[in-house]
């Protein structure tokens, strides 16, 4: 059976996996799962309701960064992480801060940024103070030569390319400054470089036809 990447085109840690897939070039199928608790595609398939997760012919596989891990020792062919065992620690070093101090912080305030919702001052205050560390703390582990992790594109890239921008993104509609942007001048001609790529082209279609199928399932039901 071919792979299956379940969830939704919008989640950031999704279309990770998705850019993994795509730049390997390993034959995968999808399946919109939404999130909540009680959905039948969830149950038994991803222990905390969460999704991403990934359907293998030996069984269901959750959380991105085990499934990231599992794809690359699978499908060994293409490989996005280097193969010096302390070289490959370092990419899985700089995806860990990115996504623990960089992202995880930032998602506090998606909920106002993305979805009508309020953060209150004192989380705003809360997340301007860790994010700034966090992005000062894996700035001196990434590199940007053009790529994260050095000349190649790699692992490291599947996760910078969609968490960074999405921070950004969420650092100015919320905080009135690019935090992200100030930490990293030249995000903006790296993600020229990442959009560049047919695979991330692909990424950023379905996830604008996600947002989509989002918005109208929230729209107000005519009465």
């Amino acid at each position: 059976m071919a792979l299956k990447l379940c969830g939704f085109s919008l989640s950031n840690y999704y279309s990770k996996l998705k850019l993994q897939l795509l730049e390997k070039g390993v034959p995968f199928e999808e399946e919109l799962v939404w999130v909540g608790n009680t959905h039948p595609k969830l149950v038994g398939r991803s222990p905390m309701a969460k999704v991403p997760f990934i359907e293998t012919e030996q069984g269901a596989l959750s959380e991105s960064f085990a499934c990231a891990e599992y794809i690359e020792q699978r499908w060994p062919a293409h490989p996005l992480l280097p193969s010096d065992p302390f070289a490959a620690a370092k990419v899985r070093e700089m995806i860990l801060y990115l996504e623990l101090h960089i992202e995880l912080v930032a998602r506090e305030l998606y909920s106002e940024a993305f979805f009508a919702g309020k953060v209150s001052d004192e989380t705003k205050d809360k997340v301007r103070r860790l994010l700034t560390k966090g992005l000062a703390s894996f700035k001196t582990l990434a590199r940007f030569e053009p790529f994260v992790a050095g000349p190649e594109f790699g692992l490291a890239d599947c996760a910078a390319a969609i968490h960074l921008p999405l921070a950004a993104s969420a650092c100015r509609k919320v905080l009135d400054e690019d935090l992200v942007a100030a930490a990293f001048p030249d995000l903006g001609a790296y993600m020229v470089l990442i959009n560049a790529r047919p695979t991330m082209q692909r990424v950023n279609a379905d996830r604008k036809q996600n947002a989509a199928e989002m918005a109208a399932l929230r729209a107000p039901k005519p009465v």
